[in-house]
């Protein structure tokens, strides 16, 4: 027994000096991304692709962030609050345009693309249906990869930054109706809501999506009647669901339509079409018959308007009157709080950043991430959208097959 015991101590001994193998950690291949924020220069945009805070969780992970000046400042983001938080800050766009990626709100224009270098990548809305077609060629010709973050939808088949928008629209379209609806010159003095002893006030909401959900939300709560009308029964019975048999519901039925039109104190358009311009569902005959002072907010008019008489109007000078209806009709209503829509983008963006970086850039990020693939309009200039290719009569380019002649995704 103690031969034995000596033999198995000797040959311990004998193993523990040889060259052992050497145990690394496995891990993701991280990549350092370079992050362009410039400022946005489309007319009525506001917002900012990343907040402050995000810009630090970026930078606590080893990525660099250059922000333009002044680019937070309508969202009262000031640049020694992007410094404090380990941003660069450049005094020109040119400077961050020179970055891998950039990150805006809005679609880039003719003179930011003219800035931009060969093979880089893009995260900012596409805007479809306002996208002019010699955009796209440039970006294509600079074999640009281009990420619409309106298109990018989740493993539930939600599109979260467009709900993110829809609920700030939604519940800001009802306090713009609110405070015309109570204006002494284009409202008729009537406070939307209601308490005891005065009936409260009709609210007719054509949609119910998310910014109709938001809508007729934030309009109960002030204690008003709400109306909602949608061509979809289970998008209504849903609503209804959740939000309580006291919510009044319809399919659209035009004559149904046209009585609570006659009715209402403030009507909010929340249609969004699956495709191209936003179908007109309010004829102007519709509008004639609706009630001196009241409101119409169209939230459509992004993509067109639900309503014959609906125009677009701004920031600056953002109604008019017809039919002795007010309507309001600024594109991009959650440019009208920059802020809280800059947070909101932030807290979907500054994690989908992190994620390219583990992935080892975007090429990596495409292959893991379906949400990003969802979004992919263009892949190093080759259009892999099947619906901007219809929009403007393209060939289009199977991502799935591009994917599958990369064997190890580059880093850009």
């Amino acid at each position: 027994m103690e031969t034995t015991k000596e033999s198995i101590r000797r040959l311990a001994v004998k193993a523990a000096i040889l060259p052992q193998e050497e145990m690394l950690e496995v891990g993701t291949r991280n990549e350092s991304l370079r992050i362009g924020i410039p400022k946005e220069v489309a007319l009525k945009e506001r917002r900012v692709a990343l907040d402050p805070d995000a810009v630090g969780l970026l930078v606590a992970h080893g990525h660099r962030v250059v922000v333009e000046t002044n680019a937070g400042v309508h969202a009262h983001f000031i640049d020694t609050d992007y410094s404090e938080s380990g941003a660069e800050i450049a005094l020109d766009a040119k400077t961050v345009f020179a970055c891998d990626v950039i990150l805006k709100v809005a679609p880039p224009q003719s003179e930011e693309l003219e800035q931009m270098r060969d093979r880089q990548t893009i995260f900012s809305g596409l805007q479809l249906s306002t996208q002019p077609k010699e955009t796209i060629e440039l970006m294509m010709a600079k074999k640009i990869t281009a990420v619409a973050w309106d298109f990018m939808r989740d493993k539930t088949g939600v599109f979260p930054l467009v709900r993110a928008m829809g609920e700030i629209a939604g519940t800001t379209a009802i306090s713009i109706a609110a405070g015309y609806l109570a204006h002494h010159k284009y409202g008729n003095g009537t406070m939307l809501g209601g308490l005891s002893g005065v009936a409260p006030s009709q609210v007719v909401i054509i949609g119910a999506g998310t910014v109709g959900e938001y809508a007729a939300r934030a309009a109960k709560g002030l204690g008003a009647e709400v109306r909602i009308f949608d061509a979809s029964p289970y998008r209504l019975r849903r609503l209804q669901s959740e939000m309580g048999r006291r919510l009044w519901t319809s399919t659209l039925n035009p004559k149904a339509l046209q009585q609570m039109l006659a009715q209402a104190d403030v009507v909010i358009g929340a249609v969004r079409p699956h495709h191209g311009r936003t179908p007109c569902i309010v004829t102007e005959t519709m509008v004639e018959g609706m009630r001196e002072g009241s409101v119409i907010v169209d939230v459509s008019i992004d993509s067109g308007g639900c309503f014959e008489t609906s125009r677009v109007t701004s920031h600056e000078s953002p109604i008019y009157v017809e039919h002795g209806v007010t309507h309001y009709g600024v594109p991009n209503i959650p440019s009208r709080v920059p802020r809280t829509a800059s947070q909101a983008l932030s807290n979907g963006l500054g994690p989908l950043m992190l994620s390219v970086g583990e992935s080892g850039g975007i090429s990596g990020a495409i292959h893991n991430s379906p949400m990003i693939r969802s979004g992919l309009y263009l892949y190093n200039g080759c259009l892999v959208n099947a619906d901007l290719a219809e929009a403007f009569d393209w060939p289009y380019r199977d991502l799935n097959l591009l994917l599958a002649g990369i064997s190890r995704p580059p880093a850009f």
